[in-house]
């Protein structure tokens, strides 16, 4: 016997949000809402600013996504586009320079829609602009659920395509450390990674969002040496303390990854980073199945230990406190 099923009814936005400023932003402000956004976004979001000044114009929303450390300013509109709002997210992006334009909006004109795409064409490849239209559904009697629905986004792969032209250019070294990276990306997809890969670059490091800003995981290969290696990095006077805090609890850490990374502070330098790594020569393409499983295996275990004592921790130090 089949079960018998609900129906969606859609729900008007009014209904839960009656005002942008003081109902639908404070709500998407929130971490577990931001988080619906930024699984829509394939994006980590952690909120900088709301109501940022640019201008005589304040921005609804300023984060930051922790996967690349790039700026996110997000527009809202709970009704159809228009020209006003399409001008304020350029004069955004012009004042804080801002990588990721989203604007959210219900709905979205045809017309709006091409401005976006067109931007997208036009705009150099560190600017993305994405379009989202949000609803509310609920299926009986169930409290109603929101939906993001992206219409418009940066063409990758035609922008891969163009980098790709450009890059023709550089070292081989350089190419095959990009190659190296997209088919670690397609690997982590394939066998159903948790791990959010962000486009390979020609580049021999690549970073993965932990969920806070100035921490990060990475990925680092060394030509030279034949060297791979898996990490967690935190910088600044607030990667400072992250780190110290995370050293004060090593033994603990190292039990539950199941293995001893090395642990570098700062001392003089950018970066505080806890190492692994291991002989991998990435020149020998057969390698890499062998040597994708490993990155991917040891970085989930580092991201499973470091993600919820990171999100946990308060990296304000004394002194930003004073300058606020």
């Amino acid at each position: 016997m089949t079960p018998s099923l609900g129906r969606l009814e859609k729900v008007d936005l009014r209904y839960i949000w009656e005002t942008e400023a003081q109902d639908f932003t404070p709500w998407l402000a929130r971490e577990d809402n931001l988080a619906i956004l930024g699984e829509t976004l394939k994006m980590e979001l952690e909120l900088e600013a709301q109501e940022k000044k640019v201008g005589p114009f304040s921005a609804d929303l300023l984060c930051t996504n922790t996967d690349d450390g790039s700026m996110v300013l997000i527009e809202n509109q709970l009704e159809r586009t228009d020209h006003t709002h399409l001008g304020q997210l350029i004069t955004y992006a012009a004042g804080l320079h801002t990588v990721n334009i989203v604007w959210i909006a219900s709905p979205f004109t045809d017309e709006h829609r091409a401005a976006l795409d067109w931007l997208n064409e036009i705009t150099d490849t560190n600017y993305r602009f994405f379009g989202l239209e949000v609803e509310l559904w609920k299926i009986g009697e169930s409290p109603p659920a929101p939906k993001f629905n992206i219409i418009s986004k940066p063409n990758d792969w035609s922008r891969s395509v163009a980098k790709e032209a450009r890059n023709k250019s550089a070292r081989p070294t350089k190419l095959l450390q990009q190659d190296y990276w997209q088919a670690l990306k397609e690997f982590g997809e394939m066998n159903g990674s948790e791990l959010r890969f962000q486009s390979p670059r020609p580049q021999h490091w690549f970073n993965f969002g932990i969920g806070k800003t100035n921490t990060k995981l990475v990925a680092l290969v060394n030509s030279r040496t034949k060297k791979i290696t898996v990490g967690f990095e935190s910088y600044g006077d607030a990667g400072t303390l992250c780190y110290e805090n995370l050293h004060a609890q090593k033994a603990e850490i190292e039990r539950e990854l199941g293995f001893s990374p090395d642990w570098l502070p700062l001392e003089g330098k950018k970066v505080s980073a806890i190492w692994y790594s291991r002989d991998g020569d990435i020149s020998d393409k057969s390698q890499w199945p062998e040597l994708h499983n490993w990155m991917i295996t040891h970085l989930e275990k580092m991201d499973k230990v470091f993600r919820p004592r990171v999100k946990a921790m308060d990296l304000t130090s004394n002194d930003e406190e004073d300058d606020a």
